[in-house]
């Protein structure tokens, strides 16, 4: 698509707008519906040589085509979706298959060994282990692991009421200047 204009790295909406021959009230009808088209920089929004470019596409699809802006939408969507890949088997020779093999051979055999080590050495969790002692009997191990539950609060002393009034008009007044 040619856009009348050199490379450049931002256009302003009045530029785009010029550019696609567009009114700007329809450039900005269509950010509704594209929120990806332009950026916002300093307060204002600024469109690179990609979005001129997806402007003018959407102008073709609306005008041209006489799709919807959501049917323009669905077809640039569709339009830049990957392509599906070859399928790998046509890639892959028979001797890499036999290396792929072998290497998932090896890694279940080495799975197998750590798996038997483990069990072997007797490495378990911690939990596990603080189970195995408190079964056990083991009296330290359980008296750690049981929660002391609180006793009684002890109760907090209040100030008898002629105490706090006589703080109270030891404070200076705010509504008479600090006078007491």
């Amino acid at each position: 698509m040619h856009t009348g204009t050199g490379k450049r790295g931002a256009y302003k909406a009045a530029e785009v707008c010029e550019i696609a021959h567009i009114q700007p009230y329809v450039l900005r009808s269509w950010e509704s519906e594209f929120p990806r088209l332009g950026v916002v920089r300093g307060g204002s929004r600024l469109y690179r040589q990609a979005d001129v470019e997806q402007v003018l596409r959407i102008k073709q699809l609306v005008f041209e085509e006489g799709l919807t802006l959501a049917g323009a939408r669905r077809r640039i969507e569709d339009e830049s979706q990957p392509q599906p890949e070859l399928p790998l088997e046509e890639f892959v020779t028979p001797e890499f298959r036999e290396r792929i093999a072998r290497v998932k051979d090896g890694l279940q055999e080495l799975l197998g060994l750590l798996g038997h080590e483990r069990a072997a050495s007797g490495s378990i969790g911690r939990a596990e282990s603080a189970e195995r002692r408190a079964a056990a009997g083991d009296d330290k191990s359980a008296a750690a692991a049981t929660p002391v539950p609180a006793g009684p609060k002890a109760p907090v002393k209040k100030r008898a009421a002629g105490a706090r009034e006589k703080a109270r008009r030891a404070r200076p007044s705010r509504r008479h200047g600090g006078r007491a």
